[in-house]
């Protein structure tokens, strides 16, 4: 074994847990400690600046600067009593990370001292290098100036030292340059179509909230092992490594026993993430081996947005102290579960959840059906955009593989629901359905009590199922900011919402009662939806032919996929409800197929280099030892007894030549395809050249380098195998 591998297998077999030391408050006590929620705003603000703050965030106005001013004096207060010496504002550009730039609290007192000053003013507005982020052309290189807001609807946190202010992120022009900002008009969007649609039901309806729970799925390996793997260093995930000999077919890692140094990082990230006030509820062990899951209570779409890219990055940052590192790859290992972030979407207003079913009444009903067809309605007339929403280089290489729901947008409901749209799109009368609820299921075990039996079944293929209460859109990526499909779902659902008040009212208007027009449109959408309402198995061959024939899009090329947000009916869908403009559009376009052609062009130059200093020089390195071998026995044997005796070496020399032959050729190959393509002008032609030229390499050269790992003898293989990466010891 040579010391690089050796001395990561030392290290990771000596890991002892790192104990952690839980908080004596239960966790209720500390929960939001370094959170300036609520109750710190109440106790720190002057009742009337209370007051007005918390109405600008439940109503979404504007704050004057005097009243900022107010806020930061309470908040200096808050944060210096907690040890805080900076600020800064913590935003989300289009790079799927976060961004701060840290300011003191000083000041020059003008007596040749300072003083700890923050204004509001520095609160509400801070001015990043716009020209240092991807804009997509929206800002040139030599225009810097671009804004950071201050958006009250997120509380402002505490890490370390520093006052960390969530913003959104602007240019000097106006045009977003993050998620939050569009985030948080979808949400308004929605608000206002689906306020406007239920107050059909209920006139004390005065607002629809989003609400989102995301399942973040991860690995860990443990960190010597991550040292000694360029690949993983570089691109996150592994880009050669055969499969272990078992991984995880058994099923006995999903919900088993968490092992105790795994167990000791999950208790410690808890307790920091419950300090900064996001919700843990759940973890467990995923399907693969070394794969794990985290999951909060609901939240508020864009505070839940918020927390996640918290949480990704409080996981980096605590596995270190640990001894693992985070892999939030969607695909880091081949031939094993994949990881993805499931986001469970739903809607509520002031009175109630508006997907919840059954109702008390065959009114509520009707509300409920409303909008479950009218969802539906908006991810059928924009799946291919919906697609394009989670559409990356890395959740490329999950979607369709590995219990991830293919690459095909569509909606699974369950039986009874099915019936129920069955129901009211044959009647031909006002009849109203009721739904029927749970119902019990007596097992004939000792002891054990009935169990209540969900109206509807779950099925792990359907991008975006219904679960009771809720959509589970489970097409995003692991490592993705969620609020790049939440942009598109929000967006898709607030203008099917809006069409379909618009008609309502168009048929009350022509002499028909509110539940007749209510009835009849909703009859006209479900017979619309029916293409993407699919029941069966997503992984079936036979799926992708019937999807094509039902008009859903089943691109599957990434760049490809990204045409969708440039399509007429997105562009005029986000322009509508005034989330986004062309500009806007065509500037993340750019940006997402630069991403795109940037790593597989990462992925490709690491491959290239690791083939060239590692692959093929062991493998040779091999084969020479096995020539030498083959030479010493035809000098001390007979012709026929060599001949006998070297068969087997011969024939692994050949299988050697056969392998690093082909890998030295296609990785030649593969780097004139990068230089052709890197010539190409235009970004999203590049895009479509890595995707179609480049890409492909990366798998036929991985084929041959993973034959050659069982070929060449375990000690003189120099990269950590999937064999030690995937079981935590």
């Amino acid at each position: 074994m040579t010391s690089l591998r050796f001395k990561a297998v030392v290290a990771a077999s000596r890991k002892t847990p790192v104990e952690v030391k839980a908080p004596k408050e239960r966790p209720s006590e500390y929960f939001a400690k370094y959170v300036f929620n609520q109750e710190k705003m109440f106790r720190y603000l002057p009742r009337e600046t209370y007051r007005q703050l918390r109405q600008a965030i439940e109503e979404s106005m504007p704050l004057s600067l005097e009243v900022a001013n107010e806020v930061a004096t309470g908040m200096k207060k808050w944060a210096m009593e907690m040890g805080v010496t900076h600020c800064t504002h913590w935003f989300q550009p289009l790079t799927e990370g976060t961004a701060e730039k840290h300011d003191a609290f000083v000041e020059h007192d003008f007596k040749g001292g300072m003083i700890e000053d923050f204004t509001g003013k520095q609160l509400t507005q801070q001015e990043p290098d716009a020209s240092s982020f991807p804009s997509g052309g929206i800002r040139s290189t030599f225009e810097a100036r671009g804004y950071s807001a201050w958006d009250p609807a997120s509380p402002v946190f505490i890490i370390g030292d520093t006052l960390m202010i969530p913003t959104v992120f602007i240019s000097y022009t106006g045009e977003a340059l993050d998620y939050k900002a569009p985030l948080k008009k979808s949400i308004a969007a929605v608000d206002k179509a689906a306020t406007s649609v239920a107050q059909l039901f209920d006139q004390s309806v005065k607002r629809v909230t989003v609400n989102l729970g995301w399942e973040q799925e991860y690995f860990l390996v443990d960190e010597a092992f991550y040292h000694a793997r360029p690949d993983l260093m570089l691109t996150g995930r592994t880009l050669m490594g055969h499969d272990s000999a078992k991984n995880q077919q058994m099923d006995d890692h999903y919900f088993g026993a968490i092992p105790e140094r795994v167990a000791e990082f999950m208790k410690d990230l808890e307790i920091q993430a419950l300090e900064l006030g996001i919700p843990c509820k759940t973890r467990h062990n995923e399907v693969a081996p070394n794969q794990f899951e985290l999951a909060p209570i609901f939240e508020e779409c864009n505070l839940a947005v918020d927390h996640n890219m918290l949480i990704m990055s409080l996981m980096r940052k605590v596995a270190k102290k640990h001894g693992f590192r985070t892999l939030l790859h969607e695909k880091p290992f081949a031939g094993v579960n994949g990881s993805g972030k499931h986001n469970n979407w739903s809607l509520s207003t002031n009175s109630g959840t508006l997907l919840h079913s059954p109702g008390k009444t065959p009114e509520e009903n009707l509300r409920f059906a409303v909008f479950i067809v009218e969802t539906l309605k908006g991810v059928h007339r924009h799946n291919g955009l919906l697609k394009a929403s989670i559409a990356s280089a890395s959740n490329a290489y999950r979607l369709g593989a590995n219990e991830a729901p293919p690459a095909i947008i569509s909606a699974f409901l369950g039986k009874q629901l099915g019936e129920l749209l069955d129901k009211i799109e044959h009647s031909t009368t006002e009849e109203l359905f009721t739904i029927e609820g749970k119902h019990g299921m007596k097992l004939d075990i000792p002891q054990i009590p009935e169990l209540m039996i969900d109206n509807t079944d779950r099925n792990r293929t359907s991008p975006f199922a219904f679960v009771g209460n809720r959509f589970e859109f489970r097409a995003v990526g692991s490592s993705a900011n969620c609020a790049s499909a939440l942009i598109a779902l929000n967006t898709a659902v607030a203008e099917a919402l809006t069409n379909f008040r618009q008609r309502v009212d168009d048929f009350i208007a022509k002499g028909k009662s509110q539940t007749a027009a209510i009835l009849d449109v909703l009859r006209e959408d479900i017979k619309t939806i029916r293409p993407i309402i699919f029941e069966g198995n997503g992984y079936c061959d036979s799926w992708k032919a019937e999807a094509k024939a039902r008009g859903l899009d089943c691109e599957e090329s990434v760049p490809l996929m990204i045409d969708a947000y440039l399509r007429e009916e997105s562009v005029q869908m986000f322009e509508s409800m005034n989330v986004m403009k062309r500009a806007e559009l065509e500037a993340r376009n750019e940006i997402k197929w630069e991403t795109y052609q940037k790593r597989v062009q990462i992925e490709s130059r690491v491959l290239g280099d690791l083939c060239m200093n590692h692959i093929i020089p062991v493998a040779n390195k091999y084969q020479t030892e096995l020539v030498d071998n083959v030479l010493k026995i035809q000098k001390t044997f007979s012709e026929e007894d060599a001949r006998r005796l070297t068969l087997y070496n011969v024939d692994l020399i050949e299988k050697i030549n056969k392998h690093t032959t082909f890998i030295a050729q296609a990785t030649d190959e593969m780097v004139e395809a990068r230089k052709r393509a890197n010539t190409i002008p235009g970004i999203r032609e590049k895009a479509i050249a890595y995707h179609d030229e480049i890409a492909p390499y990366l798998e036929s050269i991985r084929r041959h380098i993973d034959k050659l790992e069982l070929i060449v003898e375990d000690e003189m293989w120099t990269l950590p195998k999937y064999r030690e990466l995937l079981f935590i010891r």
